[in-house]
């Protein structure tokens, strides 16, 4: 018997923050697509806001995406044993009611990034 010798390369990509995650499916697949929005000063434009978005697009079988459910539920349970019920920080719930108040007051449709 001899011996075989595989050698893998493995590229493990930057770290990357999500502040906003979208997901999609069609009957053969599912996609999510986490996003990280940035806002950026620009010295030469004071007339507009700028603003870098990346994203990773991440796209699953069903199967993988129902395992993924599961694994996230059962982690997220283990997480609120150990440390307390998660709930969302303050800071974005009055974020949510001022924007649904401007919104009512403005009559604009406007697109919420906060969930």
């Amino acid at each position: 018997m001899t011996d075989h010798h595989v050698n893998i390369n493995i590229n493990d990509g930057e770290p990357f923050f999500a502040h906003e995650m979208s997901m999609n499916f069609t009957p053969t697949q599912f996609t999510l697509d986490f996003k990280c929005i940035t806002p950026r000063n620009d010295p030469r434009n004071k007339e507009s806001a700028s603003f870098l978005l990346k994203h990773n697009v991440v796209m699953l079988d069903p199967w993988h995406a129902k395992a993924i459910h599961n694994v996230l539920g059962s982690v997220l349970k283990q997480y609120e044993k150990d440390f307390g019920k998660i709930e969302k920080p303050a800071a974005i719930a009055k974020a949510e009611k001022k924007h649904k108040k401007t919104q009512k007051t403005e009559g604009a449709e406007t697109p919420s990034y906060l969930g």
